[in-house]
């Protein structure tokens, strides 16, 4: 015992004495050379530096990049996960363009319940969103901002007209998934204007004309057919662009588009929730319709004239995050949900008996309408014969959703 302490306490010294010079650090590794290798072997595995990542670190590497996790030092935030978006603007909206949301607890104005699941929340303002997009020309994007009331973002926009009033200069739009602060839209729902590609005339007689009829009069001598095709490539290169919103006339087939508005001279409603887009299929040859595919799978015939943004819609991960405990679904206005098995007879059709059962019923909801299976909405191709004559193909259900 007493020669393994002098031995430890020869070692300790001659390893001081080193550190000052280095005669003594020579003396010192033939001493205890096995104690030195040994403390050279732990610090180069601690060093992360020197290890080169393999190709499975990498690719976990930039998946978790995607959302933001916190350490679990409480129970609320071990499940918690949000997508990163560090473009997001940290400030507050545009009053102008905001109006607050008054809450009513999901009740109507005689005070009964007409929407269940519905009440409390943080006090929130409503941002406007234009989805007519009216007016033309270059529009500047000043910011990208989050919007409580939709899972999307939202973009500020400032049009460079200066002969435009204070209200119409500045407008929030839904923000395509690849725009950012410093890009510039613009709007050709008006149509395109005149001299903006040369050899390209926009008319809709014209157009009706060349493709209703056979005898199209003279628009076959105002521009041939070379001149025509090098025109329209060149409007497409200015014109589809992320956030731009163009006639469906004017979209090739095969782009990725939002915010279809299915009235030439109404608002974009459909499309337009995070990460959703939809697909231009064709034109047809009547000159009249073109064919859509929707988010849901569906091809439907949506008129020339209306109207569609270019791009996918913003926050595509918004689909994967987790909110980690109850009480953020009570943050966002959102009461608990009663399954129809826990209420009693009285209060759901699934209600009553004994344990967990409904009775060998149908599922049905609270005012007994049949909730799986049951179509709700006017059929398509598949249903009674001119029952919707827009729908093409009908999205997939069942075994034709669920694939092979």
């Amino acid at each position: 015992m007493f020669s393994a302490r002098c031995l430890l306490r020869s070692a300790f010294s001659a390893l001081n004495v080193g550190s000052s010079s280095s005669t003594s650090a020579s003396s010192s590794t033939s001493i205890l050379p096995h104690v030195l290798n040994s403390a050279r072997r732990y610090a180069t595995e601690a060093t992360t530096s020197q290890q080169s990542p393999s190709e499975v670190n990498a690719a976990l590497a930039r998946t978790s990049v995607l959302y933001k996790t916190y350490k679990p030092v409480t129970p609320g935030i071990r499940h918690l996960k949000r997508p990163l978006s560090p473009h997001l603007y940290q400030g507050r909206p545009l009053r102008e363009l905001t109006v607050p949301l008054r809450k009513r607890g999901g009740r109507n104005h005689h005070g009964r319940i007409t929407v269940r699941h519905i009440g409390g929340g943080h006090k929130q303002r409503i941002r406007l969103i234009d989805f007519m997009r009216t007016e033309p020309g270059p529009c500047d994007v000043v910011r990208i901002e989050y919007d409580p009331g939709r899972s999307a973002h939202i973009a500020l926009i400032k049009n460079r007209n200066p002969d435009l009033c204070g209200g119409k200069v500045w407008s929030y739009i839904l923000a395509p998934d690849t725009l950012r602060a410093g890009d510039v839209v613009e709007s050709f729902r008006q149509g395109i204007p005149d001299g903006l590609v040369p050899g390209f005339v926009d008319s809709k007689d014209i157009r009706g004309k060349a493709l209703e009829s056979d005898s199209n009069g003279g628009a076959a001598e105002i521009q041939t057919a070379s001149t025509a095709s090098l025109a329209l490539g060149v409007l497409r290169a200015i014109t589809i662009k992320p956030g731009n919103v163009v006639p469906l006339r004017l979209i090739p087939p095969g782009t990725i588009i939002h915010n279809v508005a299915l009235n030439p001279q109404g608002r974009a409603i459909l499309v337009r929730s995070a990460g959703t887009f939809g697909q231009v299929v064709a034109h047809e040859s009547s000159g009249k319709y073109t064919q859509v595919r929707l988010q849901s799978g569906e091809v439907r015939k949506v008129l020339q004239d209306c109207v569609a943004t270019i791009g996918k819609v913003s926050n595509p991960l918004w689909k994967n995050r987790n909110l980690g405990k109850a009480g953020r679904n009570r943050w966002l206005g959102r009461r608990p949900r009663v399954r129809g098995m826990a209420m009693n007879r009285c209060d759901h059709p699934h209600g009553g008996g004994r344990g967990k059962s409904k009775g060998n019923k149908q599922p049905r909801s609270v005012w007994g309408w049949l909730a799986k299976g049951k179509r709700t909405r006017k059929p398509g191709p598949k249903g009674p014969k001119n029952s919707n004559k827009m729908v093409i193909r009908e999205r997939p259900r069942g075994k034709e959703k669920r694939g092979p």
